[in-house]
């Protein structure tokens, strides 16, 4: 092998991670520069030219938030919903993806991403009248029924191709053995495309977790979750940068952490569904 056949992967990978990182490095900086923010005092935060670090950092913003927001009460509303969102949508979505990827739907499939684009708004009128039929209204309830709207379109849609490269001689063998389909299912496929499982609840979960118009319409004030939260922070007569941005990084933290522990699983997820056989 000659010297220039091993050099060109290494130009190519080198390239790669530019690219990767001139993508990345606005978001690293805007994460960087929101945490900045919530560890500065008030006095800091205006200067300028300003601070990029804190010197000395503080976490009375944080203190602040929690003590005057009820912030515990927001963040536990979003673990519950986005928790039963994300698990009822698996549940609703991995056999729908499993149906439309061996029967070979298109047309259906293209239909479940279509209920995705839908506006939200034109949700909100058919789901408050359900919840005051069922006497759920003012409960956490009319909220999760509404974030399945996002949790099973997404999860079904990204989990068609994954199950399409899985190879029917594969199922077709263990049929053989007297496996039956929820057996197959189960115990076959469902970890076949275990990587893909995972990013469909790392974006389900995304989504759920970051909306702002189901929950503000059709929650009771005790029901709310964070991403509503944000607007109790902000203030007519002044907007505090510290506290906003301390509220905002309570808001982002969860995801950033489930989206780094499964960093992993995500980058094998992406690649696995992108090519069937």
């Amino acid at each position: 092998m000659s010297a220039g056949t091993i050099r060109e992967p290494r130009r190519v990978q080198a390239v790669r991670l530019l690219l990767a990182g001139v993508l990345a490095a606005p978001a690293c900086f805007f994460v960087f520069w929101m945490l900045s923010l919530s560890l500065k005092t008030e006095i800091d935060n205006i200067a300028y030219p300003p601070n990029f670090l804190p010197d000395p950092p503080t976490l009375q913003n944080y203190v602040d938030v929690f003590a005057q927001n009820d912030m515990l009460r927001y963040l536990l509303n979003s673990l519950l919903v986005t928790g039963l969102a994300t698990g009822i949508g698996l549940v609703l979505g991995l056999p729908a993806a499993y149906a439309i990827a061996r029967l070979e739907l298109p047309k259906l499939g293209a239909l479940v991403l279509l209920a995705r684009m839908t506006p939200a708004l034109s949700y909100l009128i058919p789901l408050f009248f359900i919840a005051k039929w069922t006497g759920t209204a003012g409960t956490v309830w009319p909220v999760v029924l509404a974030h399945l709207l996002i949790t099973v379109p997404l999860i079904t849609w990204t989990m068609i191709s994954h199950f399409q490269a899985v190879p029917r001689e594969i199922e077709e063998a263990a049929a053989i053995d007297g496996c039956s389909l929820f057996q197959l299912l189960t115990r076959i496929v469902l970890p076949l495309v275990r990587p893909g499982i995972v990013i469909a609840v790392v974006i389900a979960a995304m989504f759920s977790w970051n909306n702002f118009i189901f929950s503000v319409i059709l929650s009771a004030p005790e029901w709310r979750t964070l991403p509503v939260a944000i607007f109790g922070v902000m203030s007519f007569e002044q907007l505090s940068w510290g506290p906003l941005a301390a509220a905002a990084f309570i808001v982002t933290a969860p995801m950033l952490v489930l989206a780094g522990t499964l960093l992993r699983f995500m980058v094998s997820g992406l690649t696995a569904g992108a090519t069937k056989g």
